[in-house]
């Protein structure tokens, strides 16, 4: 049986945290600090199923820039940069 502690909600699907999960960070974001921005439309699936195939459990979808001096973005912003990958 799963424990509540033990595991995490993604949308309906327990995934227990009792073993090492591997995360993938796909930054949308234009002014990227790692990536600078390359993956947008087709880019961004396909470097997301090429991080699912590699064995990542979760996708961490980045929408706001978190280099320093980067601007903040409203919320609508970062919905628009996101919404079609999810």
């Amino acid at each position: 049986m799963l424990h509540p502690s033990q595991t995490i909600n993604c949308s309906g699907r327990l995934l227990s945290l009792k073993t090492p999960m591997v995360m993938g960070i796909l930054n949308v974001t234009p002014d990227s600090f790692f990536d600078g921005g390359k993956y947008e439309g087709d880019a961004a699936f396909r470097q997301a199923e090429q991080m699912l195939q590699a064995g990542a459990t979760i996708l961490d979808i980045g929408g706001q820039s978190t280099r320093p001096n980067a601007e903040i973005i409203t919320e609508e912003t970062e919905i628009q940069r996101v919404v079609d990958i999810i």
